[in-house]
């Protein structure tokens, strides 16, 4: 029993220190860009720069990495592979898994650690799960989102689980070009054959526009992907299972206007000033020419950039998030040491 003690005493002061591992499983996206890895991967890198243990956790040993498209920095973290090793966790630990890894909730049911899912992307939350199975059964009983929205919606679902809420922000790589755009559409869907399709239907409905350019935002670092971006004077965006919406944020903090699909459930910050939002995607091709020759005229309305800025102006805040980050996992090492002093003095009583 004395022994015991010891150990849950050890974790206690690893927990106070900051010293506990706090692992964030990823997916390899094979040196694609891509939001929801990039999220982590800033969630991770906060933690590390303020005296916190977070890991990188992958799949395999030949990982890609993220330094081709985000940034060198972020593989200072450190990283670790779980192919052909055992995962070695403490009491004082945390794991955080993203909802698509839920086979994975399966294999670390039985560690002694503490376990976190992250929701980025509610439509994927069943994916992997068994039918009648919930995150609970497997260990995990706390839930980090990135809306209000989705807060409402996942909650109605997994009723065991606590949440909280961590939005994403927009890099300050993100910013309006000093000279006029150029007659260039940025494209940016979930399914590439919409973009496919959205191109061809566009210059066969409307021929006498062909000299503008549309452009797909696939594959590029997140450097090249603002730069394209900036160039644009419009941006066309469909992804019905979007929960946040960093494509037309990040278009807005470009200054430049977006028509979007609105998704099935709808982010906090969509508004009819801020976009031209349509409810189908057969539209979208009207839409964009209908957009061109007020563009060509002059008539677009100051209304339409400027509530495009202030929207902007609330997620390009990197400091609040950075400070929501450490607050939460301040939070939640503290809760854990609170509940494991708790275990001790009932012993000891």
């Amino acid at each position: 029993m004395e022994n015991l003690q010891e150990k849950v005493k050890l974790s206690i002061s690893n927990l106070r220190d900051k010293k506990s591992k706090i692992y964030f499983l990823v997916q390899d996206t094979k040196g694609n860009a891509k939001a929801s890895v990039r999220f982590i991967y800033q969630m991770a890198r906060t933690l590390f720069d303020n005296g916190f243990n977070p890991i990188i956790l992958h799949e395999k040993n030949d990982y890609t990495g993220v330094s081709e498209w985000l940034d060198e920095k972020y593989m200072e973290i450190p990283h670790k592979a779980i192919e052909n090793q055992n995962l070695e966790v403490a009491p004082e630990d945390f794991i955080v898994v993203p909802e698509i890894f839920g086979y994975v909730m399966e294999q670390v049911k039985q560690l002694p650690c503490a376990k976190v899912v992250l929701t980025q992307s509610y439509s994927y939350m069943m994916e992997t799960l068994q039918p009648g199975q919930s995150w609970s059964n497997y260990g995990f009983y706390k839930c980090i989102t990135t809306t209000e929205k989705q807060k409402e919606y996942i909650s109605s679902i997994m009723r065991q689980a606590t949440f909280d809420i961590i939005e994403p922000y927009i890099s300050d790589v993100f910013q309006p070009k000093n000279v006029p755009p150029m007659p260039i559409i940025g494209v940016h869907t979930k399914e590439h054959s919409d973009t496919i399709n959205i191109i061809k239907a566009f210059y066969l409905k409307y021929p006498q526009y062909r000299w503008f350019t549309f452009r797909d935002m696939r594959g590029l670092s997140e450097v090249e992907f603002a730069k394209s971006l900036r160039d644009c004077f419009l941006s066309v965006w469909i992804d019905d299972d979007s929960a946040f919406g960093t494509f037309p944020l990040e278009a807005m903090a470009s200054a430049v206007p977006v028509i979007g699909k609105i998704p099935n459930l709808p982010p906090n910050w969509m508004n009819e000033d801020n976009g031209i939002w349509v409810d189908n995607k057969i539209s979208i091709v009207d839409v964009i020419a209908d957009f061109i020759q007020n563009w060509l005229e002059d008539a677009i309305s100051d209304k339409l950039y400027n509530a495009m800025e202030e929207t902007a102006k609330i997620y390009k805040n990197e400091s609040g998030f950075k400070n929501e980050v450490t607050k939460l996992f301040e939070t939640y090492l503290n809760q854990r040491a609170d509940a494991f002093e708790s275990q001790i003095n009932k012993t000891e009583n």
